[in-house]
């Protein structure tokens, strides 16, 4: 019995630090020009199914893949919370909070309406529409246990919204010296429309300390409607299932509420009763950055390629028109 509970507990710790070490290499290869404009996470997610196709799946040492892909991805989401200030949001951001509901629900809608023309994997397409409206792998982590997704099609999602939300953010600093908009509505544009608040901080910083100042604010609007549109989801699962018992059940998101939590300690407590260093409050960004790319190796690891190429061109396309179309209705919303 306890060679049973030592061989689980060496299992379970041999897992975990397996996804850590991915994440490792998932940094060294986003230092690599070409690759550094990926970033970390999607250099972590290739790598990951990369060994997986090679490899297979490393089945003696799944209960720390698993506590990773799950437990660990809850707590990126909650110190995830810190990045949201709601006292500038409400008190700075409130008009461009209403663009941000806009700019959520036309993505999420183009986005099924699409997969729908195309006939693509519903599932996925979803995720996508939710993380190009919201705030990419962030918001597709939140939705995906409450939409009840499969651990591939969360891996595939997180990797596409990765990979396409970093060549629009490269895409409009090119632009930036053409288009006929100041610094301030530049970053506006930015804050509405890109996928990740990485990707607004890459297309931002060429407006100046001003304009991207704008865009991190429009982008923590759309953080900030992440509950509530969890919610939204919770009761519309709840709803589609009808009377069916085991259909009905949905799984409180309590890391929800670790979210709001951290985000109201980080808005209110941090700074103010408790004085904080800079270097502080890097340090827990880098741990939320180094949980979540952990966390994303264990997804990584359930991704088959040939699934991949059943079920991710479609929404893929669906996802990549919805982007564009963003782009375009933002630039007029400014």
């Amino acid at each position: 019995m306890k060679q049973k509970q030592d061989s689980s507990f060496t299992g379970w710790i041999s897992g975990i630090a397996f996804t850590f070490l991915i994440a490792l290499l998932g940094y060294l290869l986003a230092q690599v020009p070409v690759f550094d404009h990926v970033g970390q996470l999607a250099c972590a997610i290739i790598i990951a199914v990369a060994y997986r196709q090679i490899f297979g799946y490393p089945e003696t040492i799944r209960l720390g893949i698993a506590f990773s892909s799950k437990r660990l991805l809850r707590a990126a989401i909650i110190l995830y919370g810190l990045k949201l200030n709601i006292d500038t949001v409400l008190h700075d951001g409130l008009g461009l909070l209403a663009r941000d509901v806009g700019v959520i629900a036309f993505a999420i809608f183009l986005t099924i309406g699409l997969a729908k023309w195309l006939k693509a994997d519903k599932m996925i397409s979803l995720l996508l529409g939710v993380g190009t409206g919201v705030c990419g792998a962030a918001a597709i982590a939140a939705i995906a246990p409450i939409v009840k997704s499969e651990d591939d099609d969360t891996a595939i999602s997180v990797g596409i919204i990765a990979l396409v939300g970093t060549i629009f953010a490269i895409a409009y600093t090119i632009l930036r010296p053409i288009l006929p908009l100041s610094a301030i509505d530049y970053g506006i544009w930015s804050g509405i429309s890109l996928h990740e608040i990485a990707h607004v901080a890459l297309a931002g910083a060429p407006a100046g300390q001003d304009g991207l100042a704008i865009a991190l604010l429009a982008k923590l609007g759309r953080v900030f409607l992440l509950v509530p549109l969890c919610f939204i989801f919770m009761y519309l699962m709840k709803r589609k299932s009808g009377g069916n018992q085991s259909d009905a059940k949905v799984e409180f998101p309590w890391f929800l509420i670790g979210f709001l939590l951290m985000s109201l300690f980080g808005s209110y407590v941090l700074g103010h009763s408790i004085p904080v260093t800079q270097e502080f409050l890097d340090g827990v960004a880098s741990v939320t950055t180094w949980c979540l790319t952990a966390a994303m190796v264990g997804l990584g690891l359930n991704v088959s390629l040939r699934d991949l190429k059943t079920k991710a061109l479609k929404p893929l396309i669906a996802m990549t028109i919805t982007s564009i179309c963003l782009s375009i209705l933002a630039y007029f919303m400014v």
